[in-house]
């Protein structure tokens, strides 16, 4: 802070088209993985639904045009459904 700036943070307010796709990535997975145990979905379960959602022709980068979800995060949490009922 040597200029009377405030240093720099990083910003958690990001659009994704603004966010560097790796770090999104990441992200993703470490939210996922950090779920609690009695809200996330069991492994099998979780890519069973990812399986059908990538069968699904409302699938779009990751993104349910339908709905709007993404669709792994949908996926990872035990209670959530496919809205169009897929799963």
């Amino acid at each position: 802070m040597e200029d009377g700036k405030a240093p720099k943070k990083h910003c958690y307010k990001c659009l994704l088209r603004e966010m560097d796709e790796e770090a999104y990535m990441a992200k993703l997975h470490r939210y996922i993985e950090g779920l609690d145990r009695d809200l996330k979905a069991a492994q099998e379960i979780y890519e069973g639904r990812l399986s059908v959602c990538k069968a699904c022709d409302y699938l779009e980068a990751g993104t349910c045009q339908a709905c709007g979800c993404y669709v792994e995060l949908r996926a990872a949490v035990k209670k959530n459904r496919c809205p169009y009922k897929k799963w």
